[in-house]
């Protein structure tokens, strides 16, 4: 079984949206790829940091979800990295309200002995200074994937581009896409940023699904249409570790096979918006699962007569 290792925030999130507000709940990018990964059954870890304000039962949900906690470091009389905001009421867009850095702003992260010879490193949104301290530190990984997102873009431009030329695959939104190439059409914007060192870049469009670019090749999957969305917060991460889970389980990293981790990674995210925070991933059962994926394939799959 290949080994997966997942590098980012496990954290606290305030969440609003027009059907309601949460008070500190569990998030953080770390914590929903490692969630959703875990529908693979893969051998993953989580690389990240916390402090001992960081209730012992969320580490117990990761273990429990058979998560290896040993690269989260706790640090004593630290505070949780905090994130609160409110979106508007498309859902697509929201304020950031508060960001409270605390034990994030001097994290230098140790990736546990056992998974230094990770198959899969899935890069979750972190400083790309983090992220470049952890490929340092694995041996020979098969796949190394990379989110990312504006801010860092906005922010520590040199270091990012640092990071985008070590990773096989970058997965983005359309308007990082855009901003990262500087071109409006999205098939132009995949081949700059391919040219930027990635062999394969993932655009995420939210409910109007996810585009797979690799060379002259071309996939698109769709969103499932929803009846309801309450929080939107995750689902892009939800979606990378669908993605990198079902990679790191089939043990097949081929662009043939992407598609099929594209649709996985979209399933799953269709999960993550249905409930607050991380609420709907941890009931999630492998029943569900497959019920969404046949729902899916009906979406998708038709005869095109020629006439």
């Amino acid at each position: 079984m290949s080994k997966l290792l997942i590098v980012g925030t496990v954290a606290f999130d305030a969440i609003e949206t027009p059907f309601g507000k949460t008070d500190k709940i569990l998030g953080g990018a770390g914590t929903y790829i490692g969630l959703s990964a875990s529908q693979f059954d893969v051998d993953s870890a989580v690389v990240s940091v916390v402090g001992d304000d960081f209730p012992q039962k969320y580490l117990d949900l990761l273990t429990n979800n058979n998560i290896n906690i040993d690269g989260i470091e706790i640090i004593k009389g630290g505070k949780t990295f905090f994130w609160s905001g409110r979106y508007h009421n498309d859902l697509n867009t929201r304020d950031t309200l508060d960001t409270q850095l605390n034990v994030l702003a001097d994290f230098k992260p140790v990736v546990p002995s056992a998974y230094k010879d990770a198959d899969i490193v899935m890069l979750g949104n972190l400083h790309p200074l983090v992220q470049l301290s952890v490929l340092e530190q694995i041996e020979n990984p098969k796949l190394v994937v990379l989110d990312t997102m504006n801010f860092w873009m906005d922010n520590t431009w040199d270091d990012l581009l640092k990071v985008i030329e070590k990773v096989d695959v970058i997965t983005i939104n359309d308007e990082e896409a855009r901003q990262l190439s500087g071109e409006h059409s999205l098939v132009k914007a995949a081949r700059k940023i391919n040219a930027l060192g990635p062999d394969y870049v993932v655009i995420k469009k939210g409910e109007h699904g996810a585009l797979l670019f690799h060379e002259e090749e071309i996939f698109f999957a769709p969103a499932l249409p929803l009846e309801e969305v309450f929080d939107p917060t995750g689902a892009g991460d939800t979606f990378a570790g669908g993605f990198a889970g079902y990679l790191a389980k089939t043990e097949d990293i081929s662009f043939e096979n992407m598609k099929n981790a594209i649709i996985y990674g979209s399933n799953l995210a269709s999960f993550c918006v249905e409930k607050f925070g991380t609420e709907r991933m941890q009931e999630l059962s492998a029943a569900d699962v497959q019920e969404r994926l046949e729902e899916f394939k009906k979406l998708t799959q038709f005869e095109i007569e020629i006439i």
